[in-house]
């Protein structure tokens, strides 16, 4: 299929199938792309969960998911599932009503974190309203922060998040957006942790959040995004990270996006 280019970082667009009424087409075309980060990045949130539970004594802790889509990452931290799996599990007939119903029925049976909270915010309001319909979700907050404050009862939404997590929309948003989140809790500094593609530099936010009163570390090792959708959009992007002086030889070179993961925590 034609793969459309975002004028402003040369990635693909996948803006059509984010305002379906369910996650099939997404999915779909994800697995087409070998999608990984959200998997990938399953074990790094539950490592963070569980220091931050430790760290705080809060057992039942409130995860925002910025960039949440259809609730991938919440749907992969509370099944024992990945996403070929997920895949697999939207690649069938029915109406969105019936898949809902499936999903409602397998969080009751299966749910892996029962007092964790998730919020979910993004710009797709079909695809967080499916998110919360289905239950991955508790709560929606459905805004553009990067052109606006949160309204006072985004804003209530947002401040109860303990922990922040994204797997790819640094970039889209940047620390407007993060200072807006953190902002909301008033004194609170809730936990952070962003996986970035390489091509944005998470410096910027690192910068403001640190204003706060934030430590930033970025984890070792690169992590594998997806495949590049098309030649052109990884001559694109090969481009780009040539311009800002990062040696592609090991990475973006094979055929894949890489991210790295900056964690962002209140200082001692």
């Amino acid at each position: 299929m034609p793969v459309s280019l975002h004028s402003s970082t040369g990635k693909a667009s996948f803006d059509d199938i984010y305002d379906r009424d369910d996650p099939r087409d997404y999915y779909a075309r994800m697995a087409e792309l070998d999608y990984q980060i959200p998997e990938l990045a399953k074990p790094h949130f539950q490592r963070l969960l569980a220091e931050y539970r430790t760290a705080t004594g809060i057992a039942a802790p409130t995860v925002l998911d910025i960039g949440c889509s259809y609730g991938v990452n919440a749907a992969l931290l509370r099944l024992d599932t990945g996403m070929a799996e997920l895949a697999e599990h939207y690649r069938s007939t029915g109406d969105t009503a019936k898949l809902i119903d499936r999903d409602r029925e397998l969080l009751a049976s299966d749910d892996r974190l029962p007092g964790v909270r998730f919020v979910g915010m993004d710009a797709s309001r079909p695809a967080l309203d499916y998110a919360h319909a289905a239950g991955f979700l508790q709560d929606i907050v459905h805004a553009d922060l990067e052109s606006g404050d949160p309204t006072e009862a985004q804003r209530r939404t947002l401040a109860g998040a303990d922990l922040i997590i994204s797997t790819g929309c640094v970039g889209y948003i940047t620390e407007r957006t993060l200072l807006r989140v953190a902002h909301a809790h008033g004194g609170k500094l809730p936990w952070m942790a962003h996986f970035v593609l390489r091509m944005f530099s998470y410096d910027p936010i690192a910068a403001a959040l640190s204003t706060l009163g934030y430590r930033t570390e970025r984890a070792p090792g690169m992590f594998r995004q997806r495949r590049f959708a098309s030649a052109d959009e990884q001559a694109r992007v090969l481009n780009a990270l040539a311009d800002k002086g990062i040696d592609t030889t090991e990475y973006e070179s094979d055929g894949w996006l890489y991210a790295q993961l900056h964690i962002s925590r209140p200082k001692k």
